[in-house]
């Protein structure tokens, strides 16, 4: 018998974003600074990037990057881990949401049009097998969006720069282990090795860009420890935020807008890749020979 599939289960999302918005401030008035400055970076790339329905959000988290970022919510949110999941929940904006492994997608072959991962892949110590999924489930010719952190990121941190100029190199080395140990980064890839990784499942890299400036990436890294309060905000209250008012956040918006308005630089600390699965491509071929 034909396995159907079909998006029920939840309320959908019925609006479109049709204006432009001011994309830093809807990310700054609930997020701590150092994420809205990373996550509205990330968010601009979308903007202007074809959608083909329906659209799978892999490691959609807490809702709040399918919900705020995307130019339009996505059908499913899928995520590992239960706690967000009850976040993404209470935003409504999924038609449905599951908690599933990556690595396993529940879905038939085929099934959606878009794929996003958005600073997810670099979190997942076994990628390969995530990847193949993805080349699965998508349609012949589907788009898949991910960012990761590029090759750059470590040697790009502030600090352990710093520790290198003044001949401290061992200990710029050990700062760069702490913060990759507190990011939880597994892959720090360029592109030529995603570039294989897809080919190898099917799946052709079209584009690729830097993002993320050594000045843009010292405002993150600073803004893991600057942060700190906005985590006890989450932990009592549930909100990063806890009054996101043009008055409360001025002076935050006028410090970390000018990185956000950065072009890229030489060196990035990361890449949004796009890439797509191939019609006659690996993925097909395999998923015929098990029928």
């Amino acid at each position: 018998m034909e396995e159907k599939f079909c998006f029920c289960g939840g309320k959908a999302a019925t609006k479109t974003k049709l204006s432009s918005p001011d994309l830093f401030w809807l990310h700054l008035n609930d997020l701590p600074a150092f994420r809205a400055l990373l996550r509205a970076t990330e968010a601009r790339f979308y903007a202007a990037l074809p959608f083909p329905e329906p659209v799978l959000d892999l490691g959609c988290g807490d809702g709040h990057f399918g919900a705020v970022a995307l130019p339009r919510p996505p059908d499913v949110g899928l995520d590992p881990d239960a706690r967000p999941l009850r976040e993404a929940r209470r935003r409504r904006a999924y038609r449905l949401l599951l908690r599933a492994d990556g690595g396993r997608l529940p879905f038939p072959d085929a099934v959606f049009g878009t794929v996003v991962s958005n600073c997810v892949l670099e979190h997942i110590p076994d990628v390969e097998p995530v990847v193949r999924e993805v080349a699965r489930v998508l349609r012949p010719g589907g788009r898949f969006y991910f960012s990761v952190p590029g090759p750059d990121f470590l040697a790009l941190l502030s600090v352990g720069r710093a520790l290198d100029r003044v001949g401290l190199r061992p200990l710029g080395h050990l700062y760069r282990q702490f913060f990759h140990r507190i990011s939880r980064h597994y892959h720090y890839d360029g592109v030529e090795s995603w570039r294989a990784r897809l080919a190898r499942a099917g799946l052709q890299l079209l584009d690729a860009r830097p993002y993320l400036s050594p000045r843009a990436l010292a405002a993150v890294e600073w803004g893991h420890y600057f942060g700190l309060p906005s985590l006890v905000a989450k932990k009592l209250t549930g909100r990063w935020v806890i009054c996101p008012s043009r008055w409360n956040l001025w002076l935050t918006e006028r410090m970390m807008r000018p990185f956000y308005q950065e072009t890229d630089s030489e060196r990035n600390g990361c890449l949004f890749i796009t890439a797509y699965r191939e019609p006659d491509g690996r993925a097909e071929r395999e998923s015929a020979s098990c029928r």
